[in-house]
């Protein structure tokens, strides 16, 4: 009623109202106690009030990012957060399956625990699927139907996350549908991720009570999940960047866009430091023709809706919590000031939040272990000795792209061995256990890398995160893994036996203890070292972590050997008849 005087007023500011698709210019919004308390053009104003001139602004709500794994920035959740700040997204809504794999339930109780008193809301989805799909390689840990029942009821879950294991949920898998229903009789939603058939295997899916997807890579798809009630999640990622064509659903097919959200599931750190956050994403969707506004809502009261917390956040009105962020435009979204829960935390570029640590158990940052001492030869594949060349089972990556393609291709072998073709631009690839229970190692060959000589390691592999090697020779590929081990996890790159650069990831073998700034530093002088030995891939570093990836077609590498993904089973590396 205007009687107290506000905390904060945001001063005549074009406001860009997700509720209404309107902008109203010259707009004030009052915050007190950390909520929006009014708005309009009579603010409350008091000796005490923090007013922030927004004349030459659009105040638009806090983005809000509906799927995202925060590992795979290589950021601690605690850095993620601030440099999400700092990008004007205000709220997360995290699937920790990555730390999951490697540390079971208490990974994820980690990771709840780290979230508290940060500058953004974070929201947490429960795993559904540790391991990714069971007997297909050798996992840090698992959780049971049980365990994701008890974490389900975590104040801060809002959900089950993505069920990849989506030939599991349409032939019936008990443990899947346990989980599934532990969810909705919570009233708590199930995230899917479909990449199958479009058809009867889809609605079979959806039935389960799946009600979203990101793995849209087609307008058709995107399409046939939409008309199945299915929330559309546009992604836009640091490999994977989708958007462009699954866009074309809302600016082409002129679909209802209130079940459209715009995400960005996996964005690594020089993704994060260049480009930015949700801020980009919706850049990148006014790129493609999405109205402004309705870029807006996709990335804030859509996303909030979906999660069932629109009483709260995702708009700026009465009672919601007052998440603010001003930008220049609405083409650039250049970031001006960042109000989050009632505090200007972002103002001129300068970051006023403070930062904090956390201190992480010991088991969680000794994590990468070999069941046995590795040899070059450990990374040779085997090949008949009385043959110069076999046809085999190769992995075709494309940059920008979540799918592999399962190609066959005729490739050199001698003594033994099945050698790389550098002309042909097939590299070794190898996925070693690294969790100290099997001691396996699987070889195979990837194509697409770019590599002319060297190596290069990384602990990150989805999901269960043992350690992917490509490379030309196994003496540097050797090198390579070593190195990872030594530095209790991350990314090393070997040349010519010498470690020319690397990334110290110890937080579960997956996220640095560094800030975006300094991590980027590490990162870029990783990605320009493979660059110099031939790699051109712009995120070589989500390609080579996804190689492992079995639940997405069409062929993958884990520590138990190559893996046909559209028939579920393993496959030897030489094609049949070799």
């Amino acid at each position: 009623m205007g009687k107290a005087k506000a905390d904060l007023v945001v001063k005549k500011a074009t406001l860009v109202n997700v509720e209404t698709g309107e902008l109203i210019p010259d707009a004030s919004v009052s915050v007190s106690k950390g909520y929006v308390a009014d708005v309009g053009d009579l603010p409350s104003i008091g000796p005490e009030t923090r007013v922030i001139d927004g004349s030459k602004a659009f105040a638009i709500p806090g983005f809000l990012d509906g799927h995202v794994h925060v590992e795979s920035s290589m950021l601690s959740l605690t850095n993620f957060s601030f440099a999400a700040l700092e990008r004007g997204t205000t709220g997360v809504f995290v699937d920790p399956h990555e730390i999951a794999n490697v540390l079971g339930p208490e990974g994820v109780r980690l990771l709840i625990r780290e979230s508290l008193g940060l500058p953004i809301k974070i929201f947490f989805l429960v795993p559904s699927c540790v391991p990714a799909v069971p007997g297909m390689e050798t996992s840090g840990a698992s959780m049971s139907a049980s365990d994701v029942a008890e974490l389900l009821r975590e104040s801060s879950v809002v959900g089950l996350a993505e069920v990849m294991n989506y030939p599991g949920v349409v032939s019936g898998e008990a443990k899947l549908l346990r989980e599934m229903r532990a969810a909705l009789r919570l009233g708590k939603v199930v995230d899917g991720h479909y990449a199958g058939k479009i058809g009867k295997e889809l609605a079979a899916y959806v039935s389960s009570g799946a009600s979203s997807c990101h793995e849209s890579v087609s307008r058709e798809e995107a399409l046939a999940k939409a008309r199945l009630g299915m929330y559309l999640m546009v992604r836009e990622g640091s490999a994977f960047k989708n958007l462009s064509e699954v866009i074309k659903v809302v600016t082409m097919d002129k679909i209802y866009p209130c079940k459209v959200l715009l995400v960005s599931d996996d964005r690594d750190a020089p993704s994060l430091a260049k480009e930015g956050h949700m801020d980009f994403v919706v850049k990148r969707a006014v790129e493609e023709g999405v109205d402004p506004v309705l870029a807006i809502q996709m990335a804030t009261i859509n996303v909030a809706r979906r999660f069932r917390v629109d009483d709260f956040a995702g708009s700026i009105a009465p009672g919601k919590c007052a998440d603010i962020v001003l930008v220049e435009d609405l083409k650039s979204f250049k970031i001006k000031s960042v109000v989050s829960n009632g505090k200007l935390l972002v103002h001129g570029g300068k970051l006023l939040a403070s930062r904090r640590r956390f201190r992480y158990p010991e088991r969680s940052v000794r994590t990468v272990k070999f069941k046995r001492r590795l040899h070059p030869a450990d990374f040779v594949a085997a090949a008949p000795a009385d043959r110069g060349e076999s046809e085999a089972h190769v992995i075709l990556v494309r940059d920008g792209e979540s799918v592999t393609k399962h190609v066959v291709e005729v490739v050199p072998t001698a003594g033994g061995a099945v050698l790389p073709d550098l002309g042909a631009d097939i590299l070794r690839v190898s996925v070693v256990e690294r969790h100290g229970k099997t001691g396996n190692v699987a070889n195979g060959l990837v194509k697409g890398f770019g590599l002319r000589e060297g190596a290069v390691a990384t602990s990150v592999s989805h999901d269960s995160h043992n350690l992917t090697v490509v490379g030309v020779g196994a003496s540097d590929m050797h090198a390579a893994a070593n190195e990872v081990r030594r530095m209790g996890g991350g990314i090393s790159v070997v040349a010519r036996g010498k470690v020319v650069a690397k990334v110290a990831l110890p937080i579960a073998g997956l996220m640095s203890l560094k800030p975006l700034r300094p991590l980027n530093a590490d990162v870029e002088r990783v990605k320009s070292a493979l660059k110099k030995l031939g790699c051109q891939l712009e995120s070589p570093f989500m390609a080579l972590s996804f190689l492992s990836l079995s639940v997405i077609p069409e062929i993958r590498i884990t520590d138990k050997g190559i893996v046909d993904v559209l028939a579920f089973s393993f496959i030897p590396l030489l094609a049949r008849g070799n």
